[in-house]
């Protein structure tokens, strides 16, 4: 397994701007830290769920229909270079709508992020499933995967206000670097 596009694919995806995270960084500027930490649990205990429920669903499809692994990996790819032609062409200078900043809306509203589902669907058959079937292995990628969201949620909380200024100021150069970090880890799926 190529650890580097893996980590890389997962740093970028959970830490780029998306619904959740754009929803905590309005809760900081509009409701506190507090409200938004308790709305980023919520969002980490779904991200997880999401997870363990791919896990499952891409371990039996493995097993059932061999030839489902090639198919998630081409889905993967596309989705990464999809993510990384919407990062490079974000404009974050548009204001975001608030929500309110609760454990339950941060956890249900996970459930419909597309980026989120997406996401927790192709990364395990992408990255983890060509190398390691073991239960134990794939639960470990879900366990570092849910890690690395929970740090994004919270990267967002904490540095929020850090971030809005320095990606309105430089957002072309850093939608452009991680546009690129992105589309690298869709072509190490397949070296």
């Amino acid at each position: 397994m190529d650890v580097t596009s893996f980590l890389l694919y997962c740093f970028i995806v959970t830490f780029t701007p998306g619904p959740i995270n754009i929803v905590i960084f309005s809760t900081v500027h509009n409701l506190g830290a507090k409200k938004a930490l308790e709305y980023a649990y919520g969002a980490t205990v779904a991200f997880g769920l999401l997870l363990v429920i791919s896990a499952l669903l891409n371990t039996v499809l493995i097993n059932i229909i061999p030839k489902i692994l090639f198919v998630m990996q081409i889905i993967g790819s596309l989705y990464m270079f999809y993510l990384a032609y919407q990062t490079y062409k974000m404009d974050t200078s548009k204001p975001t709508a608030t929500i309110t900043g609760t454990f339950m809306s941060g956890f249900l509203l996970q459930f419909l992020n597309p980026k989120a589902v997406i996401f927790t669907m192709t990364v395990i058959p992408s990255f983890i499933l060509p190398h390691y079937t073991v239960v134990s292995a794939v639960i470990i990628g879900v366990i570092v995967i849910t890690f690395i969201g929970f740090l994004a949620f919270h990267t967002w909380v904490l540095f929020g206000a850090i971030f809005k200024k320095f990606l309105q100021k430089q957002s072309k150069i850093v939608n452009a670097m991680l546009a690129l970090f992105l589309a690298y880890s869709a072509v190490m799926i397949w070296l």
